[in-house]
């Protein structure tokens, strides 16, 4: 059975445009029999790292911040993915950064060099073994998500995990006005959630479907001036 933890950053939570490529997704992903457990970490006391990476030095893989996030390391070390669902911000919402954050004493303190970058890996016990990113923004560029994506990549690599991709939902505010295109992206969210737990991975082609123009370049700065 695959395990899967959803971390939802979105500041709206259930009203939040990032949910309307996140719900097919995860029905994909329960489509598929994953077993699903998600959190919105706007309702979560998520305090910001302590930096004194007492998780490494004095009490391994112990994070001494007593908040909500000692409800969710359990839950992680469970999973075998890893979902991070946000809208980009500058670049996240902050709840989310400190939730990212937290997530440094689940890694060893060893390191090793990979590619001519230090790494770390998840320590024994945390089941992780895939990390994908869900992504939405109001801007019509694909490039809006190139740090967000960054950020979510790395924390794989030095996690030495599989990064499975990017379900990204740029212009997501003219989501509805297009019913046509929105079905078949809803149809392909969907199957990329079946695609990661039949095959681990997301075709490439289906990403594209997701992340499709909804209206023009021109239309858009029209609209938005």
């Amino acid at each position: 059975m695959t395990r899967v933890v959803v971390l939802n950053g979105s500041l709206r939570m259930e009203k939040g445009l990032t949910g309307k490529i996140l719900t097919p997704f995860l029905e994909g992903l329960q489509q598929a029999g994953a077993v699903v457990d998600m959190s919105y970490v706007k309702r979560m006391n998520i305090l910001p790292c302590a930096g004194d990476l007492s998780c490494w030095n004095k009490n391994p893989g112990r994070c001494h911040i007593h908040d909500d996030m000692q409800t969710l390391y359990p839950k992680l070390r469970d999973a075998d993915i890893l979902v991070i669902a946000t809208p980009v911000y500058v670049p996240l919402p902050g709840e989310m950064q400190n939730v990212l954050n937290r997530l440094v004493c689940l890694l060893e303190e060893k390191v090793t060099v990979r590619h001519g970058r230090s790494r770390a890996k998840f320590r024994p016990g945390v089941n992780i073994k895939t990390v994908v990113l869900v992504s939405s923004s109001g801007w019509w560029e694909k490039g809006n998500f190139r740090t967000v994506e960054r950020i979510v990549r790395e924390l794989a690599k030095d996690a030495s995990v599989h990064y499975a991709g990017a379900l990204l939902r740029p212009h997501i505010d003219w989501f509805e006005r297009n019913q046509k295109k929105k079905e078949k992206i809803i149809a392909a969210a969907r199957e990329a959630g079946l695609q990661l737990v039949r095959k681990e991975t997301i075709a490439k082609e289906t990403l594209s479907v997701i992340a499709q123009p909804l209206i023009s370049y021109k239309r858009f700065l029209s609209e938005m001036s």
